[in-house]
């Protein structure tokens, strides 16, 4: 258990799902996904994309500073989330504040240009290294707000994002600061990311645009498929987090977990997701496992994945587990920027008291109200994370 709890006091994510709260509400109680077939690399693969009117304002930010033309679109992701998370926080001339937005792939369009044309030429571009730097995200948004406190930058794949929220949450807990802006930002719709997957051969095949349960591009939390369907998606999506229990909480966060699974080799997971288990009764702490409403699985929809995180929860939770639910079916997976959107999902079902569920997987009906959920994610090297979080007042 921490200190004292640490409040989140705003979110902001931009994605398939929408920009704004409401939004992306809205869009988790349609039935419907929000991948799409797309031509990328000469290849047509099923991806889920920025809305157009996303584009066009994340292009009016690129031209509204000549220093953010050569930027690649992780970085102004997240200027764009940044923005917005920091206002709604009430951040006003506020410059004291860390930020770690994170990355699991990085400038991947910027990288896979500068480097065909390497290939081409012989020599690097001018600003070749400096953009594509993983530091990039962290620093210009620190730029953009003017922020004087730490950035840091990391990719701890899959599991960015939340290990972000681990950092924000010890810096707090330090009381070398009060706040700090946490996330991750994602832009891997590009060839050789596409191809990188599709190598590890866990990359969603289904070729029809049918709407039936059997034909949805990625089967995230359906146990019972046969092949693999992770579908890669775009996003930023940021939290601001501040000391103790804040009278504008969106929900607090009571517990934090991590843990580090034994490799076989460099994508292994264990059977039951030794990892998940280990990460998961740190995030309980003294909390039981009976407390917990409702569980955001890191489910990336592929068949060893789904199935041994959904057995790690029964070795910690039991038979009569927490319901239990996944956004990926429905927004693909945003690599560094999962874990956040994960998060995100979970306050509003704690605001909104109400779960989503997802079409594959059948749980008991919500009977109670919701008072915790906790929040999972892994990634590649078997870093898995585990936030619990509570609805303030209860």
């Amino acid at each position: 258990m921490l200190k004292e709890p640490i409040s989140i006091t705003a979110l902001s994510s931009i994605s398939a799902l929408g920009s704004t709260l409401d939004e992306v509400w809205n869009a988790y109680l349609k039935e419907d996904h929000y991948l799409s077939e797309v031509g990328i690399g000469g290849k047509t693969i099923w991806a889920s994309h920025m809305p157009k009117s996303i584009n066009e304002e994340i292009q009016q930010l690129r031209q509204s500073d000549i220093k953010y033309k050569p930027l690649d679109d992780t970085v102004l992701f997240a200027i764009y989330a940044a923005r917005k998370a920091v206002k709604d926080a009430g951040w006003k001339n506020e410059s004291k504040f860390g930020i770690n937005i994170g990355s699991s792939r990085g400038a991947t369009t910027l990288f896979e240009k500068y480097h065909e044309d390497f290939l081409k030429e012989g020599n690097a571009a001018t600003l070749s290294s400096p953009t594509t730097t993983l530091g990039n995200i962290s620093s210009w948004v620190a730029h953009d707000l003017k922020s004087k406190g730490p950035e840091i930058s990391h990719s701890i794949t899959c599991s960015t994002a939340l290990h972000a929220v681990l950092n924000g949450v010890a810096w707090i807990q330090s009381g070398l600061t009060d706040k700090f802006l946490v996330g991750g930002s994602e832009a891997p719709l590009t060839p050789f990311t596409i191809a990188q997957m599709q190598a590890l051969k866990v990359y969603s095949i289904v070729s029809s645009r049918a709407q039936s349960r059997d034909d949805f591009p990625c089967k995230a939390m359906d146990l019972n498929k046969t092949k693999n369907t992770m579908v890669l998606g775009e996003a930023a999506a940021l939290a601001c987090l501040e000391k103790g229990v804040d009278s504008n909480a969106l929900a607090l966060i009571e517990g934090i977990g991590y843990a580090t699974e034994p490799l076989e080799h460099s994508v292994s997971i264990s059977t039951d997701a030794k990892c998940f288990q280990d990460s998961m009764k740190m995030a309980l702490g003294e909390s039981e496992p009976r407390d917990v409403d409702a569980i955001v699985l890191h489910a990336p929809g592929t068949i060893k994945g789904d199935q041994s995180e959904y057995l790690a929860i029964k070795k910690i939770f039991g038979e009569n587990h927490p319901y239990l639910t996944t956004n990926k079916w429905k927004v693909g997976h945003t690599f560094g920027a999962s874990g956040l959107l994960s998060l995100e999902m979970a306050v509003l079902m704690l605001l909104k008291q109400q779960c989503i569920p997802g079409p594959f997987f059948k749980n008991q009906e919500q009977n109670n109200s919701l008072k915790r959920i906790m929040v999972n994610a892994v990634g590649f090297g078997g870093n898995a994370v585990s936030v619990l979080l509570h609805r303030p007042g209860t």
